[in-house]
Formats: structure tokens, sequence, C-alpha cells
């Protein structure tokens, strides 16, 4: 036990060990309460105080457009090129949103009063009775505009609903002019699809003079957060030579947008993306890289300025196989000689009937450098002008309704019959299978019957011919027996080695066409005759048709096709990537013997030099050899024409497909080819 002395000296220390456990407790306590006190006074009594303070003395990071990289072609020659032009922007960190809607009000006045126009894809107009009326052909535009993320009504809900939902969600009253009231809601519309915010400004209008950038300028004290800016568009030079094969930008969509973000890569709501063509497939070179701006505004909501800023990087230049010299008289040549066709045929239809080329209004052609397949030249008609293009313009409502079709692009995504083009490759085929021999002879009596249900009608009775005589005077019998013996399986095999039913290489969006048999649903034995002539189901595109002639020229080795030559920086200094021409890719080389190929090409040589051949009229006193073939594909309406061919025939150097849709007679597609192998030929030596 212990002594009372020690055990009063425990219990002192005990209280003393209490009391200071005490106080401390009760200090905390007393700072906890005032903790309290205080958030009760930040949040509670000043909490809109602090909070204007907060959102007024933030930085945000805005993003600066990167410059597009330009597509040229093989010389050099700008054929997708960047121009300064100046636009109207809406920075919203230097607007007040009160009077937002004043300054959208003012700025349309002023820019319609220099007859300028701004941005306007709301799908509402006023009709002559000053009703509220959906416009035409704006089907998607409409949906979205119903859609539950901006008003939320159904299919039937009228155009004036609308309005009156639009004015709603944008408080805008007492407009009573329902023009300038539409117009109104149409920007403010477009600025919440575009996601008008601090860090992303509203571009109001673009390529506007400079007389309006004057007025705007002048106005600046009264229009608070509008900014003139200067910015790279999107030019073509010679914007109706190549719009199928160059594509065109368009700004970037929702869909779009989301897709560019899962993928990591760096885009703004108010960026042009390639939306077709080249500039749709070779957008990661194209498009750059933005930069970035920190802007930070004080507790007065003013904005203090950039404090920090990191450069945009351009994106890269496409150097292109297309010499433009010859792509424009592929545009020339085609459009005169589908109009020549179509002329002629109106003119025999008055006397002997349909089936004469009165329809022809479409074609395409391309030409190959059979060295390494490269693109040199590739149209498609009708044509149409890159620089009045734009996805909500009327210009492309005239376009995307006009029953020709000008912005299909037939030379790459078009699949034609081939009519007797096809015969060289039966005949190849046929020879290295063993089914005939070059001293082989069929008796040609005009029918071929041997499939009461799949007859053969030959152009002429031509006897006993063999093969060279028989693709000179492209004899349906000869190759009716001819792809009958060999059949359909070992047909479309050579076929496809030579190219046809199969895409090409293209760095582009390309059709792979039909290969009788091989993707027929159904196939009789009969049907294989008709497919021996280039009939049945097969059907081609020009580009695979050209790539064929070039593989027949290239003695049986088929390069890969492309249209692009190298890839360098934007100031052209540092090469990206070349193809390599003298080490070009091979796709597929075709089995045939040396032998046999040669067998062919001197048929396909006599089919222009031969007075009986089907092309002696235009190419039996031709400047440099050619080796070609002829064609004619049966369908509703006047035939079709088809022409390949290769030259010189000795070295050949380029190869050509023309396609005629309903061109009746083969002297127009022939006509398209000599007129690129002359001006080839005038700026190469043969």
């Amino acid at each position: 036990m212990l002594p009372n002395e020690d055990k009063e000296k425990l219990i002192r220390e005990k209280q003393y060990i209490r009391k200071r456990i005490t106080i401390c407790a009760v200090i905390t306590a007393v700072i906890f309460c005032g903790f309290l006190a205080r958030l009760f006074v930040w949040q509670i009594i000043e909490g809109k105080d602090y909070d204007k303070i907060a959102v007024n003395s933030t930085a945000y990071t805005v993003t600066t457009d990167a410059t597009r990289g330009e597509i040229l072609d093989r010389n050099g020659v700008g054929l997708a090129v960047n121009s300064t032009g100046y636009r109207i922007a809406l920075d919203k960190l230097y607007i007040d949103e009160n009077k937002l809607n004043d300054t959208v009000l003012k700025l349309i006045a002023l820019v319609e009063s220099g007859g300028e126009k701004w941005i306007d894809n709301l799908p509402i107009r006023l009709n002559s009775k000053n009703e509220f009326v959906f416009t035409k052909h704006s089907a998607d535009e409409i949906k979205t505009l119903k859609s539950e993320e901006y008003l939320g009504l159904k299919n039937g809900d009228t155009a004036e609903k609308c309005v009156r939902l639009l004015a709603e969600r944008y408080e805008v009253k007492g407009i009573a002019d329902r023009s300038k009231l539409r117009n109104l809601l149409s920007v403010r519309y477009n600025m919440e699809r575009n996601y008008f915010s601090n860090t992303n400004q509203y571009i109001f209008a673009t390529d506007i003079s400079s007389d309006m950038v004057a007025v705007v300028s002048e106005n600046t004290q009264s229009l608070k957060g509008v900014d003139i800016q200067t910015y790279l568009s999107r030019y073509n030079p010679k914007g109706t030579l190549a719009p199928h094969l160059l594509g065109a930008l368009g700004r970037i969509n929702q869909e779009e947008y989301e897709q560019k973000q899962s993928e990591g890569k760096d885009y703004g709501y108010n960026d042009y993306i390639g939306k077709f063509g080249l500039e749709y497939a070779f957008e990661d070179e194209l498009k750059g890289v933005g930069g970035e701006r920190i802007v930070r505004k004080n507790a007065e909501g003013n904005v203090t300025g950039v404090v920090q800023s990191i450069a945009a990087k351009p994106g890269n230049t496409l150097c292109l196989t297309i010499d433009s010299e010859l792509q424009r008289t592929a545009v020339k040549s085609l459009a005169d000689q589908v109009q020549a066709a179509r002329a002629n045929g109106l003119t025999e239809a008055a006397y002997e009937g349909a089936g004469h080329g009165e329809d022809c209004e479409t074609g395409a052609v391309v030409m190959l450098d059979v060295r390494d397949f490269g693109v040199l030249a590739s149209a498609s008609y009708p044509t149409y002008d890159l620089n009045r293009y734009s996805d909500y313009g009327k210009y492309y409502v005239k376009l995307a309704t006009d029953k020709t079709a000008p912005m299909y692009n037939r030379a790459f995504v078009g699949s034609f019959a081939p009519g007797s083009v096809f015969k060289p490759c039966v005949a190849a085929a046929a020879l290295e299978e063993g089914v005939i021999n070059t001293g082989t002879h069929i008796t040609c009596t005009k029918y071929y019957n041997y499939y009461p249900s799949n007859p053969v009608a030959c152009m002429g009775t031509h006897g006993s011919i063999d093969l060279d005589e028989a693709i000179t005077h492209s004899c349906n019998y000869f190759f009716a027996e001819t792809g009958r013996l060999l059949g359909i399986n070992t047909m479309y095999l050579y076929a496809e080695k030579f190219g046809l039913g199969e895409k090409t290489g293209l760095e582009v969006g390309e059709s792979s066409g039909f290969l009788a048999g091989r993707d027929s649903t159904t196939w009789q034995d009969g049907n294989t005759v008709q497919a021996a002539i280039g009939q049945s189901d097969n059907a081609f595109t020009p580009v695979q048709l050209a790539t064929y002639a070039a593989t027949i020229a290239n003695n049986g080795t088929r390069l890969k096709t492309h249209i692009v030559k190298e890839i360098k920086d934007y100031e052209r200094t540092k090469t990206v990537y070349k193809y390599n021409s003298k080490k070009p890719e091979v796709m597929s080389t075709s089995g045939v013997s040396g032998e046999n190929l040669r067998a062919v090409q001197r048929a396909m040589l006599d089919v222009t030099t031969s007075t009986g051949g089907t092309a002696y009229s235009v190419f039996g006193n031709y400047k440099v050899k050619v080796a070609a073939k002829t064609g004619t594909a049966e369908n509703a309406g006047s035939d079709h024409t088809v022409f390949i061919c290769y030259a010189p025939y000795d070295k050949p150097k380029v190869a050509v497909a023309v396609v005629l849709e309903h061109g009746a007679y083969g002297r127009y597609s022939m006509g398209v080819a000599k007129a690129l192998l002359d001006k080839y030929f005038s700026i190469h030596k043969p």
C-alpha cells in the first residue's frame, strides 16, 4: 500500500490531467465553433459574394486554331491550299450575359446592312404569310432540334411551337418583328449546339470582306465581346478540277467530336474536319495540333490578359501522284465526249428510236502510271465546284437532289459491267489452263446456243477464228465457248489476280466491285458464258479496270494503286513519308506465263493496228503503239461503252480506263482516252 502522501500526490496529478484535458476540449470546441461560424458567414451570409469572386477570378484555357496542311499535285501545284480570311467571333469572356441577346441582334443588323451573311443553320423560315415553317431538305436538322437534348418535341409538332420553346429557352421577350426573333433564335440555338462557353468562342460569320471588318471595328464599343479574327480558310484554286478526289471540309458534328475525343485527338467544337475524299482519309496528317492561351479574369470579371501561351503546330502537306495538266484534260475530255454522245443519240433517236446514247449523262476515267501504279488523273462526270460546296448551302441541296448524282465518285466507287474488256483476262486464264492455245480455232456462227436459257449473240459472223482474231474483232461466240470450257471458278480466280473484284489499295474510299460466280448469290452453268463476255454479275470500278490494264502491261504483276506520292511537313522541308516507286508494293501476280501474256498483249495491239480491229478507227495511225480493248455492256437504255488501253506498247508508261454510261458507241470512250494520251505524250516523250 502507498503512503498517504503518495496517494494525495497521485490524486492531485489525476485532477491536473483532467483539468488540462477539459481546458483543451474547451479551447478545441471554441476554435471549432469559430470555424463553423466563419463557414456560416462565408456560405450563407456572404455566399453570393464569394461565389461571384470565385467565378470572376478563374483562369480559362482557350484553344487556338491549327494550320491545316495543304494538298499539292506531283509537281507542287496547289489543289487544296490555305488563304487568309476574316471572321467574326463572339467571346463569352468579354460579354455580359444579360446583354448577349442585344449584342447578337446588333451584330446581325450590322452584318446584313453590309450585304453579308452570317452562319444560319436553324431549319425554320418565314413563309409569305409570315408563318414559321420548316425548311425543305432539312430532316436531320429538324430531328436534332426536336430531340430530347433540345426541345423534346414529337415529330408532328410545328415550327411555330419550336420557335415559342426556343424563345423561352433563351429568355427572349418583347421582339415583335418575327424575322428578328427567328434570326436571334438561330444564333442562340447554334451557340448552344456549338457549346459556346468561356473556353469556346462562337464563330458568327466567316469570309467577311475588309469593308465589313472596318464597319464592325468601328462599332466595337457597343459590341463588347465581338472579335474580328484572321484565319486560314480552305481554297481550291480550281474547284472543279478534282472535287471527288480531294473532298471537302465541314464543321465537326457531335458524333465526330465524341469519336475524336475517344481517340484522344485534339478537337474543338468550332473545328472543321474532312468529310470525304483525301481531306477525310488523311485527316490526322492534315489537321495539325491547336495551340493554347490561358486567360485570367479578376474579381471584377475583367480579363487581365494572357498568362501563358503554347504555339499551334501546323499539319503536314500531301503531295499527290496526280498531274494537274492531265487531270484538266481528263475532266474536259470526259465532259466533251459525254455531251457529244448524248447529242448524237438525240439526233439518231429522232430517226431510229431510243438506244443510241440519248440517255448518256455520266462517265468516269482513270489514268495510271504503269511503272508504279500511281494515279495520274481521275475524273467523274458530272462534276461540281468545291469552292461553292458546303453542308447546308443551296448549292449543296441542288447537288444532292440532282438525278445525275454529281457528288458520286464514279471513278473509284461506281461499279459497271465491263463488257468485252473482260475478254483479255479470260484469254490469259484459258491459255494458262491449257483450255485453248494460240492455234485453237472456234467457228463463230453469230449465235451461241450451247445453253438455250443463256444465248449469246455476236456482233458479226466471224467464221473460224483464233484467239488473236477473237480479241481483235471482239467475238462473243469465241469467248462464250472458251468461258464454258474454262469454268466460272477458274475464271474468277484469275480475275482476282488481275485486280478485278478486288480493292486496288487506294488510300481513299473505293468499291471492291462485284465478281460473277464468286459474289453471286445464285449460279447456273449457263451464266458462265455470259460472265465470259463481261456480262452476268460482273461489275468493276474504272480504277479497277485501269489497274487491270496496267497489270497486263506490267506482265502480270499487280502493284498497289495509290494516289499519295509523299507527305511533307508544312514548310515542305522534311519528308514524313515517301512512296518507294523503285520498289513498289506488289499486290498480286497473275500466275500467267510470259509467253501466254505476250499472246494477249499482241492481240490487244492488233485491236488498234489491224484494219479490222475495233479501235483501229481512232488509233490506227496513232503516233505511238497502243494496246487496247473495247467493250459494250448491255443495260436498261443505251449500252454502256468501256475502253481500256496502255501505251507505248513496247515500253508501257501509262494505262487508261474509260466508262461512259449509256454512251452507245465506242468512239466516245476512246475519244477520252485519246485526249489523255495526246496530252501525256505532249508532256513526256514516248
